[in-house]
């Protein structure tokens, strides 16, 4: 069906409320990062605080508490973008959009009032904080994707969506950033060295941290829910022409003359249910495309992400040399790095390119690149990386490598695998399918996180990693990497189409 009004969307020029939309739905992106990625250093104030013993001054957080506190959100997620995603086709994406920020925001809030104060109370109250918390997050992701797509122009939808998407580096930045500012704040009112135990109020340093990441979603809650429905949903979905075009007069300056329908069209039906043959034989295989790469995307990105400070603990100095504060602040510092050289940048490069030389291209280029340092990473780990077995200095080049291989996820899959399901589904299957590419996605992160954790430990790893038992080692941990990496590559290939420059309606029409 031609309508005016889609018409117009298509070819509408840039204007002022793309840019507010691409804030808007960017800043609930930005939450799920910052909530995400703050674990990694927020789990060693935990191990300072719970699992330190003063008399033999050590302190090991088992590996199964931090398996847990990281998947235990990924699988919230998992399931809140299947269930965010469905009801974002059923009762509309605005309805849904301010329910999936405001359970982010109270959850967030709740996690710094885990209840409790002994280790075992505490750990489980997060966890189920956390684990709503998930649920928010996961629902932002099929809504912001599929709300900025209806929105945009089909000359730089995938801009837009990128760009929405390139908030994730900024709230991995702020999660570094904010975690520097409490411990340094911290470390300076406690005066502490590395030999004093570590006092309560670092308890509360880590909540603190976890508290403050609802303050963006917050801020941005007003303005979701003064966002009108898209006029896809509203004309495709709904069917109500009238209300669609209305809309679209408001937010993009459009007069309604050239948005209205000449003549007053009939309801038609949806042709085809989403559990049905002619489903499955028109869109399975974009619906396998998009789940599969998103789940080998994920494997990777979330195992090198999540504990950059187990692969680059090299860099830092010795633990038992640091403080509590200090340490996270030294892990959160490498992170920020990371996230300002090589993450940031990656996301921009693949905004400015996207509608240039396409989703798919972009796509391939990012995994081959990323199998490319995995085994420059991988194959000479112990002999020439790895300064405890070789006796020198930390070694610059590894960090080079590491941060080229962020570059290339975000200039690549990490930000394609967003945007292609946005983009190839029917408006009333989009954001279901979304969510179930995604959930498939956070499963991978699930494996990839919690199963690099503890493959990567092995008979060679220094022992300053206790309470692993033996497993493949580095070297065969980052070789399997890059061998997802390449079936990613392959699975683009051969399944993946490309959705530069075509509106959404040519896309879900074409067989």
């Amino acid at each position: 069906m031609a309508l005016k009004v889609l018409s117009a969307l298509d070819t509408a020029k840039t204007q002022l409320y793309h840019f507010k939309a691409i804030i808007i739905a960017g800043m609930g992106l930005f939450t799920d990062a910052y909530d995400l990625f703050c674990i990694a250093p927020i789990m060693i104030l935990f191990e300072r605080v719970y699992y330190e013993e003063p008399e033999s001054k050590k302190y090991v957080i088992p590996p199964i508490v931090v398996s847990t506190m990281v998947a235990i959100a990924l699988l919230g997620a998992a399931i809140g973008q299947l269930v965010f995603g469905r009801l974002g086709d059923k009762i509309g994406r605005r309805r849904v959009y301010g329910l999936a920020l405001m359970i982010m925001v109270l959850s967030s809030i709740a996690c710094g009032f885990s209840i409790g104060t002994t280790r075992t109370c505490v750990l489980v109250s997060l966890g189920l904080f956390r684990f709503i918390l998930g649920l928010g997050i996961g629902g932002d992701y099929p809504l912001s994707a599929t709300i900025m797509s209806e929105f945009a122009n089909k000359r730089t939808r995938g801009a837009f969506i990128a760009a929405v998407f390139s908030m994730q580096g900024f709230g991995i930045l702020a999660a570094s950033t904010v975690t520097m500012v409490v411990c340094a704040i911290f470390d300076r009112a406690s005066n502490l060295s590395a030999n004093d135990p570590t006092p309560k109020e670092a308890d509360l340093a880590w909540r603190l941290i976890l508290m403050i990441g609802a303050i963006p979603a917050g801020l941005t809650f007003y303005w979701r829910m003064m966002m009108p429905e898209t006029a896809r949903y509203t004309a495709l979905v709904e069917q109500n022409f009238v209300q669609a075009a209305m809309d679209m007069e408001k937010v993009l300056e459009l007069p309604m003359s050239q948005i209205v329908e000449d003549e007053l069209l009939s309801p038609i039906p949806p042709p085809y249910p989403l559990h049905s043959k002619q489903f499955f034989r028109r869109h399975g295989r974009d619906l396998f495309s998009c789940s599969f790469t998103w789940f080998l995307l994920d494997i990777v990105f979330y195992s090198s992400t999540l504990f950059q400070s187990h692969i680059y603990n090299q860099h830092l100095p010795k633990k038992e040399k640091m403080n509590a504060y200090r340490h996270a602040f030294e892990v959160a510092k490498l992170q920020a790095i990371i996230a300002a050289c090589s993450a940031i940048p990656g996301y921009w490069f693949t905004v400015y390119f996207i509608d240039r030389i396409g989703r798919v291209k972009i796509q391939m280029m990012g995994f081959f690149f990323m199998a490319l340092v995995f085994l420059a990473l991988g194959i000479p780990y112990y002999e020439y990386w790895d300064k405890e077995i070789n006796n020198s200095n930390p070694n610059k080049g590894f960090l080079v490598l590491y941060g080229l291989g962020f570059f290339f996820s975000n200039f690549g899959p990490n930000t394609t695998t967003f945007i292609v399901p946005a983009e190839l589904f029917p408006a009333r299957y989009r954001s279901t399918c979304h969510g179930i590419s995604g959930a498939i996605g956070k499963v991978g992160a699930i494996i990839g996180s919690v199963g690099f954790l503890w493959a990567s430990n092995g008979k060679k790893e220094t022992k300053e990693e206790e309470g692993y038992p033996e497993a493949l080692g580095m070297t065969a941990s980052l070789i399997v990497l890059a061998g997802v990496c390449l079936l990613g590559m392959a699975v683009t290939f051969f399944f993946t189409r490309e959705t530069m420059g075509r509106s959404l309606e040519e896309n879900e029409n074409d067989d």
